[in-house]
């Protein structure tokens, strides 16, 4: 209900504490998101150029999630690039207009993921989108372990501002890397540029902020997801 637009039941029960218990299994929507874009992409190989494949792919996940991780890449990107404060920064990132830096770096980032796709081999291709939703997931959600969460208003994620450490930790950490044993060995390597990209996001977002929002936790989601595509086209 959180992170995709898949219809529930009318009659689901849930209250916020529901969120934070299930804040450590959030890599297995990944698990969910990347069968989609995994099975867009092998069947729109099947009939299309790859660059075809890797848009239709992409447009799936899109539907499929409303953009949330999107839009807060955008957030970020505007907030970070036009506020020189924490309190400007933050400010702007809620502000749910779209400003010159988000749009700007939605664009690049859904063209380089376009691209990145479409230059998978074929027959690695779909295990690298299963496992590339699954990893970015894990690393975006993994920042709740070193960072406090920063927003004091009602934020839609305000729920998330639990610390994700020990057994918990662990669940999200496996259930990202679980998904590689489906994709060539050489893909493990990939891990090393997403952990670079996460510990370069962390020390920013403490820098800047002090901790995390939910936006920043989307925005990690979406550079880690390339970070790993990038990685795995140039082992491959």
């Amino acid at each position: 209900m959180f992170f995709t637009r898949v219809p529930m039941p009318s009659s689901t029960n849930h209250d916020p504490a529901d969120l934070q218990r299930a804040a450590a299994w959030f890599p297995l929507v990944g698990w969910l998101v990347g069968a989609v874009a995994a099975g867009v992409w092998w069947a729109a190989s099947q009939a299309w150029p790859p660059a075809v494949a890797s848009g239709l792919s992409l447009a799936a996940t899109l539907l499929f999630t409303g953009a949330f991780h999107e839009d807060g890449f955008a957030d970020v990107c505007d907030g970070f690039g036009g506020g020189y404060t924490k309190e400007r920064t933050l400010e702007i990132m809620r502000d749910s207009r779209v400003g010159a830096f988000g749009a700007i770096g939605v664009v690049v980032m859904i063209v380089l993921k376009w691209q990145t796709v479409a230059a998978l081999p074929l027959m690695a291709g779909a295990a690298v989108l299963f496992a590339g939703h699954a990893v970015s997931r894990a690393a975006a959600v993994s920042l709740m372990a070193v960072l406090p969460y920063v927003r004091e208003d009602a934020a839609r994620a305000k729920p998330l501002a639990t610390e994700l450490g020990g057994g918990r930790l662990l669940v999200a950490l496996m259930c990202g890397l679980v998904p590689l044993v489906l994709t060539p060995a050489r893909c493990a390597w990939a891990l090393g540029g997403v952990a670079v990209l996460w510990l370069v996001l962390a020390r920013w977002f403490r820098r800047r902020l002090g901790g995390y929002t939910g936006d920043c936790l989307g925005a990690a989601q979406q550079v880690c997801e390339l970070g790993f595509y990038l990685g795995a086209v140039a082992l491959l």
